[in-house]
């Protein structure tokens, strides 16, 4: 079955009532798009970007050592690490579907805490979060972003060089003598702005 407001756009047998085009969820009376922003200081969903977090980051339990810090992490401390850095968040109305939080260092921005709801996964939602933290690493005149992830975790290594990472390191979390982490970087410098 076609849908009457786009024609790319077909009816998944997986969800009846919704489908999607891009990054737009079509439904059969309206298209909601998906909203890619930084959180302003009126943004009071710390629980919803908490359990967002937790959701995406259970998989990797049992498969990292050490666990990953955002098992310390409180509510409280979400909303702590959201006044020191930039978060960016993915919102579907007034649900949140994705987030990264960005920090600005003094030569390249460092994208961390990527999630993204396991519903919305493959619908360009992360790709859009990377392209608004480009934008603001770019306007603070930096030429880099960077980001780490666990040794473990190919499959991120993969997703993340994708989207342009290239491998420029390994780091080793206290009391390891093995590698633990490695740091992935996309130059900017190189590239053209739109």
């Amino acid at each position: 079955m076609k849908c009457a407001r786009t024609a790319n756009c077909l009816l998944a047998s997986r969800q009846p009532s919704c489908l999607w085009r891009r990054d737009i969820f079509c439904f059969k009376d309206r298209e909601v798009p998906i909203d890619i922003q930084i959180a302003n200081a009126s943004f009071n969903r710390w629980e919803d970007v908490y359990r967002l977090l937790m959701e995406n980051f259970a998989y990797m339990a049992e498969r990292i050592d050490p666990p990953s810090s955002l098992l310390a992490m409180s509510v409280e401390d979400i909303a702590a690490k959201a006044r020191d850095e930039k978060l960016l968040l993915a919102m579907d109305g007034p649900q949140v579907v994705g987030c990264a939080f960005l920090r600005f260092d003094p030569a390249s921005a460092y994208i961390g805490k990527v999630a993204v709801d396991a519903s919305r996964r493959g619908r360009g939602i992360t790709r859009r979060l990377f392209a608004l933290a480009e934008k603001l690493a770019r306007e603070r005149g930096l030429d880099a972003i960077e980001l780490q992830t666990r040794i473990e975790l190919t499959e991120n290594h993969a997703a993340f060089a994708k989207l342009g990472f290239d491998i420029v390191g390994e780091t080793a979390h206290e009391g390891f003598d093995r590698p633990t982490s490695i740091t992935m970087r996309r130059s900017l410098a190189a590239e053209t702005t739109a």
